[in-house]
This record gives C-alpha cells, sequence and structure tokens, in this order.
C-alpha cells in the first residue's frame, strides 16, 4: 500500500444554467481553475478518473466523455477512466483517484466531474435522466402511486393547490415518500424540514460559488410552491450545470509543491445500495461506520460536514444515518441550530445541493472543493472556526427506498 493521500488543488466553476456552455467548456473552466489553485504542469498528470451521467443522453456523447473532455486540455495519452454513478459519480471519481494513489500505482491523478442538466426546449428528456437513476421496469408506476399519495397528504395539510407548475424529477417523488414516513414514524414536521432548507439557502447567499445565492427564512420556504408534499420548491436541488475538479496525490509530490495547501484524504469508502428485504443495514449507516473505522475517528469529530441534500429530508435523514444524532431526532437536531454556521456542527456550508447547485456527475466534487476551503481557512464569511476534519457523504441513484450508491470521504487539516 502506498503512504498518506492527499488533495493538493481544487478547483470548480460556479453552478448554474448555463445553456451555452457545453461539457467541454466547463471542463476546461474547472481544470483551469484547479490549475491556477496550484502550480502543476498537465504533463505531469498520471491517470484522470472522468465523472458524468447525462452526456450521452443528452447529446449522444456516450463510451470516450473523459477523453473526448481532456485531450484538448493536452490530458492526453494517459490512463483515462470514466465513471457514471449517478449523482455520486464525482465522489466515485475521487475515489479512484484515491485508490490509485494508495495502491502506489499513481503519483499526481486528476479526478475532474461535469454536467449539462439544464435543457429548457428538452425537458422531458431532463426528466427522463433523473429517472434513469432507478430501477426503470418497476419504478414507474411506484412514482404514481408517490404522486397520488403526496396529493392526498396535500388535501389534509390543505396545502392543495400550491403545486409546482411544469413537472419535476421522480426524485423528489421518492424523497417526499421518505419523508411522509419519517414523519409518521417519528412525528418530524414540515417546518423541521423548512429549518434545513432556510440554514441551506443563509449559507449559499455567502458563497459566490452557489447557483442560488438568497437567504430565505423558514416561513418563506413553507410559502413556496409545493412539490411533493411536504416538500416546497426551496426544499429541492435546483436543475443546473457545472464542473469540479481535485487533484490527488502522495507524501512525496508534495515536496515538489511547496507553496500547495494540502489536505489529506483519511478515509475513502464506497457502496452499493440493497433492497428492502435484503437483511442489509441502510447504505448510509455501513458505510459511515467504515469510513470512521477507517479514519480512527467517530462522528463526534467531524468540525463540518457536506451531505447530499437532494431535498431537506435527504440532509435530515443523513443526520441520522452519520450518526450526528440519534435515529428519529433529526428534526429536533436541525432546530437547535448545529447545523447552521456557528453551531456545534455546521452541515453544508456551501449551501449545499439545495442551493449551491446539483449537476448531477460534478456534486461529489463540489462537496470536497468547499471541505478544503474550509479546513484550509479560506472560506470566508462561511468559514468554521477551527475546522479540521471534513466528512462529505454523496449519494446517487434509488435502490428500492434508499441510495443506490455512496461515497464517504474524511478529510483532515494538516
Amino acid at each position: 500500500m502506498g503512504d498518506k493521500v492527499y488533495i493538493l488543488g481544487v478547483g470548480m466553476i460556479r453552478f448554474n444554467k448555463y445553456p451555452d456552455k457545453s461539457i467541454k467548456q466547463m471542463t476546461a473552466e474547472a481544470v483551469q481553475a484547479l490549475l491556477q489553485d496550484v502550480n502543476v504542469e498537465r504533463k505531469d498528470i498520471q491517470a484522470a478518473w472522468f465523472s458524468n451521467s447525462g452526456w450521452g443522453m443528452s447529446q449522444g456523447q456516450h463510451c470516450i466523455r473523459g477523453q473526448v473532455a481532456l485531450a484538448p486540455l493536452g490530458i492526453q495519452g494517459i490512463p483515462i477512466t470514466n465513471v457514471e454513478n449517478a449523482c455520486a459519480g464525482a465522489s466515485t471519481a475521487l475515489r479512484g483517484a484515491w485508490m490509485s494513489v494508495k495502491a502506489g500505482l499513481h503519483d499526481l491523478v486528476l479526478a475532474v466531474g461535469a454536467e449539462k442538466v439544464w435543457f429548457p426546449e428538452a425537458k422531458e428528456l431532463m426528466f427522463e435522466g433523473f429517472m434513469s437513476g432507478t430501477d426503470v421496469e418497476f419504478i414507474r408506476p411506484i412514482v404514481e402511486a408517490f404522486r397520488a399519495d403526496a396529493a392526498k397528504k396535500a388535501r389534509e395539510a390543505k396545502t392543495e393547490g400550491k403545486e409546482k407548475k411544469g413537472g419535476h424529477s421522480a426524485f423528489m417523488d421518492i424523497y417526499a415518500m421518505g419523508a411522509r414516513m419519517h414523519m409518521k414514524a417519528y412525528g418530524t414536521a414540515q417546518r423541521q424540514l423548512a429549518v434545513i432548507a432556510a440554514k441551506n439557502h443563509y449559507h449559499g447567499s455567502l458563497n459566490p460559488m452557489a447557483q442560488y445565492q438568497m437567504d430565505m427564512t423558514v416561513e418563506g420556504v413553507l410559502e413556496d410552491v409545493l412539490v411533493a408534499y411536504p416538500l416546497t420548491r426551496s426544499m429541492c436541488a435546483p436543475i443546473g450545470d457545472g464542473a469540479a475538479a481535485a487533484l490527488v496525490c502522495s507524501e512525496a509530490v508534495l515536496k515538489r509543491y511547496p507553496g500547495a495547501r494540502p489536505v489529506r484524504i483519511l478515509a475513502s469508502t464506497l457502496a452499493s445500495g440493497s433492497l428492502p428485504d435484503s437483511g442489509i443495514e441502510n447504505i448510509g449507516k455501513r458505510l459511515s461506520l467504515e469510513a470512521y473505522e477507517m479514519a480512527g475517528l467517530g462522528p463526534e469529530d467531524i468540525d463540518v460536514a457536506e451531505v447530499h441534500d437532494a431535498t431537506a429530508f435527504g440532509e435530515l435523514l443523513q443526520y441520522e444515518e452519520l450518526g450526528f444524532c440519534p435515529e428519529g431526532e433529526g428534526g429536533p437536531f436541525a432546530e437547535s441550530g448545529a447545523t447552521r454556521i456557528g453551531g456545534k456542527l455546521p452541515v453544508n456550508t456551501s449551501g449545499g445541493l439545495e442551493c449551491r447547485g446539483h449537476p448531477i456527475g460534478a456534486s461529489g466534487l463540489a462537496q470536497v472543493y468547499e471541505l478544503v476551503m474550509q479546513l484550509r481557512g479560506e472560506a470566508g464569511t462561511r468559514q468554521v472556526e477551527g475546522a479540521r476534519v471534513a466528512l462529505a457523504e454523496n449519494g446517487g441513484g434509488f435502490i428500492g427506498m434508499g441510495e443506490a450508491a455512496m461515497c464517504v470521504h474524511i478529510l483532515e487539516k494538516i
């Protein structure tokens, strides 16, 4: 096995809707930002992992996406691995880069993710793309049942008629069903989800890289249009485009870049989800335990976290799955203020997927970008004081009622 593994540098572009930018262009901009962060020659990069989910579906670019995106940048001739793992693709690319360095195969490796999701002239295609992150053979009738149940609950909660027009991702229906189950089991309230979303909007307002940079009150979140009860639009990740990148290196390489501000990767874990009758523990619980064991730490040691909040309920669930609070207490934990900047454990200081944005194949590396900024002490007005250990949880797709894929990374300031 290799020695310690580090993130040498990071780069990303602001996530937003970019109808005129191609995957190639956004990749180039993210790589350029990375190379401005740390002065590395492109010829010194020994391998690359490239994450993308929708380029094939939207524009017919299948199979060799990484080679097509990176060759014009002069990154060619080296091993390039294409990664498609739904919303967990970018963190899976990072894990691939980590593994190659940890195994001693390479010393300096690129992980990059880029995605175009916004196609205003083809909304049906956009939503169909999200559906492909599920078991499509049986998900459609299940989603229809979810939507009927959501409409019934909306009538009972007297929110009927506030529904968002123009359609939405099937993932929002799955998250909404999970939220309603959690509400029934533990007494979780819609207002507690609004507290999470309002917190993320506040954090996003401090982040110049975020797609949404507007503060919102809890009441404003609750009064927003309904997507699928209990989720309002402000509780859900927007559709948008973007790219992010990181350089992973061995300890020996650090000596060549004395001006860099690296962070150490203490743990890198990847797992798949399971069907409800499998007898296997929930993916978030078992994977976080694996990551904590690898890092020699526990949830109490985490100073700041980025978690996969495709909806506010997704964040609440991860509080519990990652051991930040007991099962069923995610709502009160959010209300306590613990996850806000200045709280005991700030979560999604970037604004999270809800506000920073969620270009599927890039999101995991955007989480890492934020945490590297935090551990370096370079996060500006959203800086978490004294941050030394950070956790990133990035889930993707759905199997049963849980994520189909997930990565958990734990990073340390050096």
